[in-house]
């Protein structure tokens, strides 16, 4: 960037006792899909010196030095009293593990999901037993020669830092963050809302006196973070509504204080937008080290700018009923899971028994995960589905590691095409207000609800190849094996007039999108398989080779049909391209379209 400048750390004053340290990149922080805008991001931590010193949220391992350096400036490490842990990441935890060894003396606040994590990144050890307990804890962690002191704080607890400076926390748990804490300063009216009103924009304006300029970075972080999450931010919104605050501290961006009613009412407005959507998908997950998580809301991204709804539910933290309600609830479902050692973790497998014994067939479906070594976890649920019959919304993403820039592009991509599928593939449902036109026609919609697999028929016209999508075909004898097909005569194809002639029936495969390649009539001059893998089959049509399956076939008769011709052919040759996959097929509200 032209106007790049070198990482910092800005510290600004809030109030009574109270500092913010803004570290600051210009550049982009990361691959994920809410850092997109690339118009970098701040880190927020907030210190608060009372009788005891509170320090919020230190920053992840890219701001590391930068930040432990200008804190010295501005405590005695070894007065630090509490750490306060928002969520817990263990991005962040390079820092907190720098930041003990200068401060041995300090606790770490967290809810219990948050010292679960703690424990297993530091060392290894099991989850403590029911996490959604509402009561407070406090336990050592041992790691190295020192110990990690750790309180779990309840819902509504009060820490009192002396002068004034009660904090009050509330759990605010969402899929993504299913550990995550707002907490309360009475003395300053802060509201401590770390995920919760951010944006990832670094500037010098520590407040939001321009945040009119800040309208579509807001939008987008919410559609990257919360638009798969409304109805958990919808109920944290409502959970909030008794706390007086006038100030909300984000981790990122600036902090709210001119905005603060107009950013509450459209955080509610978008929640609201997102739950009046036609469609809804539930986007099922667990996630050991990030990663998964990380391509879930890449994924839910791009179903939701298609204009779905996303439910996003973390499986490690939901009840089975809630998974069953959401199964139920869904017009189409994706499933992502890591792999531990060489299975799906125990609350993927609840899920897709649930999804199994749950969701019809006609429901769509998507898997994804992430692997450090083999990924068997994905495979075993994309079998799972496709035998039980499932149609799949898009290719099965795999991702070694950690994903890239482009993975999330990807599954973006991958996001819009399953919406788009879903749109296609739906339940017919009755209009809301039908016209008269339409009750009359319901011979037309009768006829409609005949469904037939998608294909694309190729051939040869004048050695030039053609091709065009159809759904209207059918088998018509077993030996030797035969199929009719329906053209319309609008589509004046000679070359599939007279006995003899050839062509290939490509079956298409659901969740591929080869169909708008051939959705419209090619114009003259135009090649549509410009774009495509093909190769030539015995009879010289085109195979398409991402199809799932394909015909040789050659013409026997043809039929006058009013508006179409129907074609009686033999089938010469078939072969299967893919060996797993479900045929792509065509439903319709009415007879009078395709």
């Amino acid at each position: 960037m032209a106007d790049f400048k070198p990482r910092d750390v800005q510290v600004a004053e809030m109030g009574a006792g109270t500092t913010v340290l803004r570290s600051r990149t210009w550049e982009r922080l990361k691959f994920e899909t809410e850092y997109a805008r690339q118009k970098g991001t701040t880190a927020n931590s907030y210190l608060i010196q009372a009788e005891q010193i509170a320090l919020l949220d230190p920053p992840g391992e890219s701001f590391t030095d930068l930040f432990l350096e200008e804190l010295g400036h501005h405590l005695y490490y070894q007065r630090l009293n509490y750490i306060i842990l928002s969520h817990v990441n263990p991005n962040r935890l390079t820092t907190l593990k720098r930041l003990l060894e200068l401060a041995p003396y300090a606790t770490v606040v967290c809810s219990k999901p948050g010292a679960n994590t703690l424990r297993s990144v530091f060392v290894n050890q099991p989850a403590l037993a029911s996490p959604r307990d509402n009561e407070a804890q406090d336990l050592g962690i041992e790691f190295g020669s020192q110990t990690l002191k750790v309180h779990i704080v309840r819902d509504e607890e009060v820490l009192d830092l002396g002068n004034g400076h009660e904090l009050q926390f509330r759990f605010v748990p969402t899929p993504r963050h299913p550990d995550a804490l707002c907490t309360y300063d009475p003395t300053t009216r802060v509201l401590y809302t770390d995920k919760l009103f951010g944006a990832h924009v670094c500037d010098d304006a520590v407040f939001d006196e321009h945040w009119k300029t800040l309208d579509g970075d807001r939008r987008y972080y919410f559609d990257c973070l919360h638009a798969a999450q409304a109805p958990q931010v919808e109920a944290i919104l409502e959970k909030l509504t008794t706390i007086p605050a006038k100030l909300f501290a984000p981790g990122h961006g600036s902090i709210v204080r001119h905005s603060l009613s107009v950013l509450t009412l459209d955080y509610r407005r978008w929640c609201q937008q997102q739950q009046t959507k036609d469609l809804n998908v539930a986007l099922l997950y667990t996630s050991a080290y990030g990663n998964t998580a990380t391509l879930a809301t890449a994924i839910a991204k791009g179903v939701n700018q298609s204009g779905v709804a996303v439910q996003t539910i973390n499986c490690e933290f939901a009840d089975p009923a809630e998974i069953t309600a959401a199964v139920k609830d869904c017009d189409g479902f994706i499933i992502g899971s890591p792999t531990l050692a060489g299975h799906p973790p125990t609350q993927i497998q609840t899920a897709l028994g649930i999804v199994l014994s749950t969701a019809t067939q006609t429901k769509v479906a998507g898997v994804f995960g992430s692997y450090g070594w083999s990924g068997e976890a994905v495979d075993l649920i994309e079998s799972k589905l496709q035998d039980a019959g499932y149609p799949l919304g898009f290719e099965t993403i795999r991702v070694k590691f950690a994903p890239t820039e482009d993975t999330l592009e990807q599954c973006e991509k991958a996001g819009a095409e399953f919406a788009r599928i879903l749109n296609r593939a739906r339940k017919i449902r009755a209009p809301r207000q039908a016209s008269a036109d339409v009750m009359s026609d319901r011979t037309g919609q009768a006829v409609g609800r005949v469904t037939g697999s998608l294909c694309v028929v190729t051939a040869q016209s004048s050695g030039i190849p053609v091709g065009f999508l159809t759904s209207w075909v059918s088998q018509a004898g077993f030996s030797p094996p035969a199929i009719t097909v329906a053209i319309a005569k609008d589509r004046e194809l000679d070359c599939l007039a007279h006995p003899g002639e050839h062509f290939v029936l490509n079956i298409l495969k659901e969740g591929r999108n080869l169909r708008r390649f051939f959705i419209k009539p090619a114009t003259p001059g135009e090649n549509p398989f410009v774009n495509l893998a093909t190769e030539p089959a015995a009879n010289g049509c085109l195979v398409l080779t991402e199809a799932l399956s394909y015909l040789e076939c050659t013409v026997q008769n043809r039929m006058d049909c009013g508006d179409h011709w129907l074609l009686y052919a033999l089938v010469d040759y078939g072969k299967i391209l893919e060996s797993t996959g479900v045929t792509a097929v065509n439903h319709r509200k009415s007879a009078s379209q395709y």
